[in-house]
């Protein structure tokens, strides 16, 4: 008998907010692929700082979600899109 692997956390299909969905499309879908269409959004829209590319200059859209269009650390702007997910309401046990 093989156990059956557990999905990954970052698997789980979470909900997107309003102004995230603008970005990356509307949920639910896996954290893994908010965050693949979020940097396809920020390479396709040339939102990465040519010198430091770790900083991220959000536009219109992305800096509605952000909540500021101040050029961001990409490891911070991760944490604060990760209050614009949110685990569906069916999901709990």
């Amino acid at each position: 008998m093989s156990k059956e692997k557990k999905p990954s956390a970052f698997m789980k299909p979470v909900q997107v907010s309003e102004a995230l969905a603008e970005i990356v499309g509307a949920g639910p879908m896996a954290r893994t692929e908010v965050t693949k269409k979020l940097w396809d959004y920020i390479k396709k829209h040339k939102l990465q700082d040519q010198t430091n590319k770790r900083m991220i200059v959000p536009d219109q859209k992305l800096g509605k979600a952000l909540g500021s269009t101040q050029p961001i650390d990409m490891f911070k702007m991760t944490s604060k899109l990760a209050k614009h997910l949110k685990e569906p309401e069916f999901a709990s046990r």
